[in-house]
Formats: C-alpha cells, structure tokens, sequence
C-alpha cells in the first residue's frame, strides 16, 4: 500500500521536501538579512532570500524531484522555471505587503514582537503556502510537463523508479517483437 502511494505521489512528495529545505533557506536568509542591514525593508529582506533560495530549488528540482520528467530544452526548461517563480516571488510577497503597509502592523503602530509575529505569519508561512501551491502546479505543467523523458543518468546504480521503468520498457519491447511476428 504504501509503494502504491509512494509510486503515485512521490514527485509531490520530494517537491514539498525540496520546498522544506528553500523554507530553512529562505527564512535563514531572510532574517540574517531583515535583523542586520535591510531591518528598514522587510519586503526586500523576503525577496533577496527568496531568489535565493529559488536558484537552489532550481537545482534540486530539476536533479531530483523532477529528475526524469522533462519535455523541454534546458535553456527554454530554466527559463521557464525562473519565469513561473517570479510570478510566485510575487505572490509571495503580496501577503507581507499587506500585513506591513495595508493592515499598519508595523512599529510604532503595534509592538516589535507583534510586527516580527505577523511578518512570519504572513510572508514566510502565508505567502510560502500560496507560492508553493502555484509552483507544484505551473513546474508539472509547463516547465517539467512530460513524465519519463529524461533518460537515467549513466554511471548510477538505477533506483526503484528506474527498475519499475526498465520493466515497463521490456514488457513493451516483448510487446513489440510478439506483434511484429
């Protein structure tokens, strides 16, 4: 049962793991950033850390979550990757900017502990969420959109995945060779 959900739901599963580790990075990045020099700009603390840790999702997406989808060259796959995650910087952010300049939750109007408690709430965790939600969907759909086009990387031991694929592939190719006789 769990090979089965596994199987069915483990590109989502290492996308959200991808994501937790950019979260840590972005938050790390963020608040090193907003606590010393950009302590006037939070929303440009966020953005800074969040392109950040865009370039190394980048990365570990297209390495590992998404490692044998493809369908795109990989100038046109990386730029549509970065293109989608401006849309989600923006997004991103939309969530801070209201807290901070729409809603006044900022010194003097509220207490410090108060500003940096809806700062989190609403860029880190807020605006991450509904980035994150436009990410999963826009990368499977446009950047990474056909499954199994990448073939395995040579010189690695094949995992699970590339078993259950070198299966699917023989039982094809004695498909064919029984059709043609």
């Amino acid at each position: 049962m769990l090979q089965r959900i596994w199987a069915r739901h483990h590109e989502t599963a290492k996308f959200l793991l991808v994501g937790g580790v950019c979260f840590s990075v972005t938050t790390s990045i963020n608040y090193a950033l907003k606590l010393t020099v950009l302590h006037e700009k939070p929303v440009t603390a966020l953005a800074i850390a969040t392109i950040l840790a865009t370039v190394l999702s980048y990365v570990l997406n297209r390495e590992w979550s998404f490692r044998h989808r493809g369908g795109q060259e990989m100038r046109h796959e990386a730029a549509l990757f970065f293109a989608i995650s401006a849309l989600a910087i923006g997004l991103n952010l939309i969530p801070l900017g209201v807290s901070r300049y729409m809603l006044d939750l900022r010194v003097p109007d509220v207490s410090r502990p108060v500003q940096e408690l809806a700062d989190f709430v609403s860029g880190i965790v807020l605006g991450t969420l509904l980035a994150m939600v436009f990410r999963l969907w826009a990368f499977k759909r446009f950047v990474f959109p056909h499954p199994r086009t990448r073939p395995p990387r040579p010189g690695r031991a094949p995992g699970p995945r590339s078993k259950a694929l070198l299966h699917t592939q023989r039982n094809s190719t004695i498909r064919r060779r029984v059709t043609k006789r």
